[in-house]
Parts: C-alpha cells; structure tokens; sequence
C-alpha cells in the first residue's frame, strides 16, 4: 500500500477544519475553490490514512470554567518518540502535540473538564510506555 501523500489542498482544507470543524462539505468546496466530490474525497483520504483523527468542539474559556488547562513536557526513553507520539494523539485532552528540543521532547498542551479529569490524564500519560519523565504546569490565567 503506498502511503498517502498530502499536498497543498490537503493542507489548505485541514487548516479550514481547524477553524471550523463543523463547516459543511459546500462551505468548504467554495472557500477552497473546488467541487463538493473533491472535498468529500480528500475528507475521506484524510480520515482513513489518520491525518485527520476526528473532530472536536472548542469552547470559549469563559464557558468552561471548570475547565483545567496545563502545559506537560515530556522526556521520551531512546527512540520510542513515534510510538509515544501515536499513543498520546489518542488521549482526547491532549490537545495540542509538539517535538522540541533541549531537555524535554515533546511539550503536550492539556485540557481537562476538572481536576479530577485532569488527574487521569496525567496517569494516562505516566503510563505510557518509553515516557522517562515530565514536568506539567498548571495554566491559572492567560492574558
């Protein structure tokens, strides 16, 4: 099976999705300037080859006040980081993922509904195999 390669339009109607994960298959083809089919088709190439790994709601922060929001660093054993990268895309609160350098390799953006929440996805997190140590700092307020 050859791997899927993603181009400009892919790119262009995933940053589209990220804006608006609930636009319609005509919004998209219009502001992208292509037919309903193609989108429909890229859309289901994106989802099957795991680019896209499912559609979420954001909520302004002042709805969610409840809402636990942290930045965890993560230091990865060896070469295990595209095994713990896959493992934590899976983790819903994770909801941002990123590679870095210096002492930490991968700096995860975290939000959970409460703390209680929060504290199950730093077991989850802990738990995964080839994930040495971290460090996580609760987010209190952002200007």
């Amino acid at each position: 099976m050859t791997p899927y390669i993603y181009d400009v339009l892919d790119k262009a109607l995933i940053a589209e999705l990220r804006k608006d994960g609930r636009a319609s298959i005509s919004t998209l083809a219009t502001t992208l300037n292509v037919s309903r089919g193609t989108v429909q088709n890229r859309l289901d190439r994106l989802l099957s080859s795991g680019a896209i790994l499912g559609f979420t709601v954001r909520v302004h922060q002042h709805i969610e006040t409840e809402a636990v929001r942290a930045i965890m660093m993560v230091e990865v054993v060896g070469k295990s980081t595209s095994q713990v990268i896959k493992t934590m895309r899976g983790i819903p609160e994770l909801t941002k993922l990123h590679t870095t350098n210096g002492a930490w390799d991968l700096v995860a953006e975290i939000q959970a509904a409460n703390l209680s929440e929060f504290d199950g996805v730093l077991r989850q997190v802990r738990e995964i195999d080839g994930i040495l140590n971290s460090e996580t700092s609760i987010l209190l307020s952002s200007t």
